[in-house]
């Protein structure tokens, strides 16, 4: 931002040698903010000789036409405000932000009237589409209620708008983003589906991400999991409510998800079962689970159709939160959006839809008082000590919650299997 003096603060310094430097600043602004667009013009210079030079030749390979090539990129600019951009000729830099960002509570995650327009829209479609969601059920064995939790979440039943051109966001991502290589398959993807006529120009509106249509796919999961459930000829994502809740089914399945299983039990977990003992690969019979002095919430015993089938102990806040055995349908709902909150919340809200608006019997504790900087250190100090944490980004997953349950456990102290400020400190 470019600071002028006021008029009235002159008064009295008028000098020959101010009123030069006044004017050299006056012409430095000028040639500033005339050089903002004569940068974004560069930019966008560039980016058309990248199309033409680069994307035009894989594209024609893959047997794009140049009509459809050409109408995608009509008028299209790169979107400068995007995030996780690199300006040509500059390297990848860690935004500030997300070290700088508060970690809330994964209770904050949680809040009921988030929860309950999922749940008691859910519910409402629910009756409307029970014919519908039966059929799907019946092909593909994913019940309704995790596809209207699906569905709620992802675009509010299809409500939300998608403010976005698909060509804009994926162009400006696959030419200028940290993540190239990905962004370049899906708009080579995105182009493949106007090409096939599965979609037209017009309709390719997207997140700022460039997830299309209602269940929210990426372009290369639309091209496989699609599915046209209403017979009409063409699998449509953004108008077709039996479209988007087979397609959603289909994504799943593709993904592994076990028919007849759910995604999981709230539990207690007694303090002779370390939280450390928590992951999808260190999996037990939900029978061993049991004799270990896990039990259902609510007194309610497992059914005896899962004691001899797999399950995982899942504390997303360590000792400071609810505790659930997962299946292995939970971490299939991670496929969707690979992160164990999001998953918890589509089963949560599935059963709620299912079975009434019941929250958590376990309470989320104070925490999240830390900055992602502060988590990431933590796991960097954890990772030089030889322990596994999955990568050290400010998000305390999994790997990182078992680790410092395990460091805990070494140095006598209780496991919580959660990050706060004494653990910070001691491992600095």
């Amino acid at each position: 931002m470019i600071f002028v003096t006021h008029p009235s603060k002159l008064v009295g310094h008028a000098t020959r040698g101010f009123r030069k430097f006044s004017l050299a600043f006056f012409l430095a602004a000028l040639f500033a903010l005339i050089a903002l667009p004569a940068s974004a013009a560069k930019i966008d210079d560039q980016f058309r000789a990248w199309l033409q030079t680069d994307l035009w030749p894989e594209a024609k390979a893959k047997g794009i036409s140049k009509a459809t090539f050409d109408a995608a990129f009509n008028g299209v600019k790169p979107n400068l405000k995007l995030p996780d951009l690199v300006m040509p000729g500059e390297k990848p830099k860690t935004p500030r932000k997300q070290h700088q960002a508060e970690f809330s509570s994964p209770g904050a995650y949680f809040a009921e009237k988030t929860v309950r327009a999922v749940t008691s829209g859910g519910r409402t479609r629910e009756a409307a589409n029970a014919r519908t969601l039966a059929a799907i059920e019946k092909r593909y064995g994913v019940p309704g209620e995790i596809l209207l939790a699906i569905w709620g979440r992802e675009t509010g039943f299809g409500a939300a708008k998608m403010p976005y051109d698909a060509f804009e966001v994926l162009g400006t991502k696959a030419f200028m983003s940290t993540k190239k290589d990905f962004f370049r398959t899906e708009l080579l993807a995105a182009l493949e589906i106007v090409q096939r006529g599965l979609a037209p120009v017009g309709a390719m509106k997207s997140s700022w991400a460039g997830a299309l249509g209602q269940p929210q796919f990426m372009p290369t999961s639309f091209l496989k999991n699609a599915v046209d459930f209403d017979g009409d000829g063409r699998a449509d994502i953004w108008t077709s409510t039996p479209d988007v809740l087979a397609s959603i089914a289909n994504y799943l399945v593709h993904y592994g998800w076990v028919r007849g299983r759910g995604w999981g039990f709230e539990v207690t977990v007694p303090e002779t079962v370390t939280c450390s003992l928590e992951g999808p690969d260190q999996g037990k019979k939900i029978s061993q689970w049991a004799a270990m002095g896990i039990e259902r919430v609510g007194g309610k015993p497992f059914p005896a159709s899962e004691l001899k089938a797999e399950g995982f102990l899942l504390m997303p806040a360590g000792r400071s939160g609810p505790a659930f055995i997962a299946t292995p349908n939970f971490y299939v709902l991670k496929e969707y959006n690979t992160s164990d909150l999001y998953a918890l919340f589509i089963g949560h809200g599935a059963d709620r839809i299912a079975h009434g608006d019941q929250t958590f019997s376990g309470g989320w504790g104070p925490v999240g008082d830390l900055h992602r900087s502060d988590i990431a250190a933590l796991q960097r100090a954890l990772e030089a000590k030889g322990y596994d944490v999955g990568s050290a980004d400010g998000l305390p997953g999994f790997k990182t919650r078992r680790s410092i349950g395990k460091w805990q456990e070494k140095n006598g102290q209780a496991a919580t299997c959660f990050p706060d400020a004494g653990l910070v400190a001691a491992l600095k």
